[in-house]
Formats: structure tokens, sequence, C-alpha cells
């Protein structure tokens, strides 16, 4: 065995790379995680793929000064900017660093290749979504004031997961929310079925767990991770869930349709995390300021009526007693005058019940005779005035929807209704004139 030295192999690997390539190829690929710099470099990956499978993918560098021009030159071509998921046609060169390894450095973009076509079936999808009415559908549930209860769909190993379980545990203020988790994988040709899986799970159980809200968190990562989440069949059912949906799948350069369907959305799992302690924060100060309120209202109104139940017992003690006195002597007076009249007064009360009694029998049959005459002559009046009569006479009673026609806003075209003693006539009106 002759062994050489890491940077010896890196070498011979620069040395074949740079002998047997050309030193340009022009390649098809799909733009992901792209990106600018602050010193104006652009770094993103050139992606092959089948469906959603990845086949291959390489490390791309667009310098400045080259990013400047081919961004102008596309813009103008195409009206669009590059950006993720758009498919190109570059002309590129080969490079290999000892330290970073194999990438290559665009030199030029084919602007003719416009949007490429995750960009397109992505939008395709938003498109769908909206003439579907399925955009801001799961945005309808109001949320209560503090959220208690939640599914929490994951990847058990995600660290975003690990972050929102310790933001929620380790809060400062003690606060207590139940979650559970409902596994799922978060990227890869399968991670469409398992999300749709588990959200299926939560809806089996939300009633028995008597859940609030479903978060839906990831840890970030490559544009390129987040092609499920773009998915028609996820947003869709997200969209008809019957609880409101949060995401906080932490990639912030880029809205995902998961993102536009859920009903509140966020940059990360914290972020999620801290949202709902936020509510719990809102309501405990409410609650607090309410307190406070009463507390001050409170022992103010119990010191005012201190006050004036003092007052009063002062009063009170004051003129009980002049008033007992008074009454005393009033007592005395009284009883004496009582006694001396009331013996007469029983004679004369006597006397007087006895003309009382013969009056009342003489005015109460007077009365009766008056008020049976009086019946009479109602009843024969009402007789008088019952519709049934009138109609007897030949008279016929008219009406518009089962209103009577002056009470009726009547228009020509009108189907009006008149009602004779043994008919009902419908009619057409064709004509309307005022009486003068």
């Amino acid at each position: 065995m002759n062994p050489i030295s890491v940077s010896q192999l890196t070498e011979q690997i620069r040395v074949v790379l740079e002998t047997e390539l050309e030193p340009v190829y022009w390649v098809v690929g799909e733009l992901a995680d792209f990106r600018q710099v602050p010193q104006g470099h652009v770094y993103f990956e050139l992606v092959e793929k089948e469906g959603n499978q990845v086949l291959a993918k390489i490390r791309a560098n667009l310098w400045q000064f080259t990013y400047r021009s081919v961004s102008s030159k596309f813009e103008s071509v195409t009206g669009t900017s590059l950006k993720n998921g758009m498919k190109v046609l570059a002309q590129v060169a080969v490079n290999y660093h000892p330290v970073y390894g194999l990438s290559i450095n665009v030199k030029d973009i084919d602007p003719s290749y416009s949007l490429g076509e995750r960009a397109r079936i992505r939008q395709e999808t938003i498109d769908r979504l909206t003439q579907e009415g399925l955009i801001r559908l799961n945005g309808r549930f109001e949320l209560p004031k503090v959220i208690q209860k939640i599914a929490v769909i994951s990847s058990a190993t995600a660290a975003g997961y690990g972050d929102f379980v310790n933001q929620l545990e380790n809060n400062s203020y003690g606060y207590k929310i139940y979650h559970k988790l409902f596994p799922s994988l978060m990227q890869g040709n399968e991670a469409v079925n398992s999300l749709i899986s588990a959200l299926e799970k939560v809806e089996k159980e939300q009633e028995l767990l008597n859940l609030d809200a479903v978060i839906l968190i990831r840890g970030g990562g490559a544009q390129l991770d987040l092609d499920c989440f773009d998915d028609y069949r996820l947003a869709a059912k997200m969209a008809n869930f019957p609880l409101p949906i949060f995401t906080g799948i932490g990639h912030e350069r880029d809205e995902t349709v998961a993102d536009l369907v859920a009903h509140t959305r966020l940059k990360t799992p914290t972020a999620v995390a801290e949202f709902l302690l936020s509510g719990f924060r809102e309501f405990e100060e409410t609650i607090g300021l309410t307190l406070q309120r009463l507390d001050r209202a409170t022992r103010s109104k119990l010191k005012e009526e201190g006050n004036k139940i003092h007052q009063y017992a002062l009063k009170a003690r004051f003129l009980g007693g002049n008033r007992i006195s008074m009454e005393k002597e009033k007592a005395k007076t009284l009883a004496n005058r009582i006694i001396s009249s009331s013996r007469n007064l029983i004679k004369m009360e006597d006397i007087a019940l006895d003309n009382f009694e013969k009056g009342l029998k003489k005015a109460a049959h007077t009365f009766l005779k008056k008020q049976e005459e009086k019946i009479s002559n109602q009843e024969s009046l009402i007789r008088q005035l019952n519709p049934q009569t009138i109609l007897e006479r030949g008279y016929t009673r008219t009406e518009l929807e089962g209103k009577p026609i002056h009470l009726a806003k009547v228009k020509v075209g009108d189907a009006i209704q008149t009602i004779s003693k043994y008919q009902k006539l419908t009619s057409t009106v064709t004509e309307i004139k005022e009486n003068e």
C-alpha cells in the first residue's frame, strides 16, 4: 500500500476534471434553494427531478458580476426574475475545490426557458385552489381566546419539533398546553401521503381529545425539501379540515401552498409556540386588569356605603329616641279616645251597615239590568259588522297576498284575489287609477 494524503487525492481529482471535461456545458435543471447574499453573489442548487423524486443535484454559484447581466437579460425577456422552481438552461463550468468539493459556476442562462415546471405546477395548484374557494376556507374558524389542546404534525426527530416542545414546556410563565404528536414524514416522495394520513388520524381523535387546533411544523431546510407542501391533495385536505391549522415550516424566503391555505402562517416552529403562549399572556393580562378594576371599584363602593351606614345609624339613633317618646304619649291619648268613641262608633256603624246593605242590593239589581241591555246592543252591532253578513249583502273583499287591498301597494301585473260569499276570484291588475 502506498497511501496518499487527502490533498493529493483532491488535487488528482481536480486535474482529471480539468483535463477530461469541456470548458463549459449547457445544462438543463431546476433552480432550488436560490438565494442572494449581501455581497451580491447568488448560491443555489441545480436539480434534475422526475415528478417529486430528485434524480440529481449539484451546488451552483453565480457571481455578482455575471448575475447582474444574466438576471437583467432574463427579466427583460421573460418578465420575471430568477427564483426557486424555475427550470433553466444554464451554461456552466465545472469547478472542484479541495475543501468545498464539486460545484458549478454559472456563466449564462438562456431566458427562453422561462418559468420551470415546478413553479408552473405550483401556480396551477394555487389557481385551482382559488377557483374552488379553498385558499382561505380554513380561515373561517374563529380562534378561542386561549388555545389549550393541540395536535402537532411533525417528525419526532426534527429539530424544529424539539424547539417547539421546549418553547411550550419551558415557558417562563408556567402555562400548560396539552399537545400530542402525530408523526409524519416531512420531506421526500412519501411525505404527502404521510401528512394526509396524520391529518386523518387527528380528525378521528379530535372529539376524544377535545382539540382546539392543529400545528404543522418542521425545522426548515432547502427549498427543494418543501415540495410536499405545494401538493394539491395536502392543501385541499388542510382547507377542508374541521379545525384551524397553523403552519411553522421554518422557511422564511418563500411561502408554500400549505402556508396559503392554513388558518395562520408563522415562519418557524418557535414562532408558532410563541404565538400560542401570547394568547395566554394576553388573556391573563386582560383578567388581571379586570380584577384590578373590580377590586378598586369594590373597595371604593364598600367605603362609600360604610360611611353612609354610619351616618344613617347616628341619625336613626337620634331620631328614634325622640320619636319613641312622642309616639308613647300619642298612644296613651289615642287609646283613651278609642275606648270612649268606639262604643258610639260601633252603634253608628251597625245602622250604616244595614242601610248600605239595602242600597247595595238595589244598585246591583239596576247595574245588572243595564249591563244586560248593553251586551244585547253590542251583540247586535257585532252581527252587523261580521264580514260574512257583509258578503251576504252582495259585497266582496279584495286582497293582495293576504293583505286588504287598501293596505297593500298594488302594481300593474299583480295578481289580486276577490272574495264573495260563495267564490274566490283571482284577477291581474292591468290599470290603476286614483280616485279624485
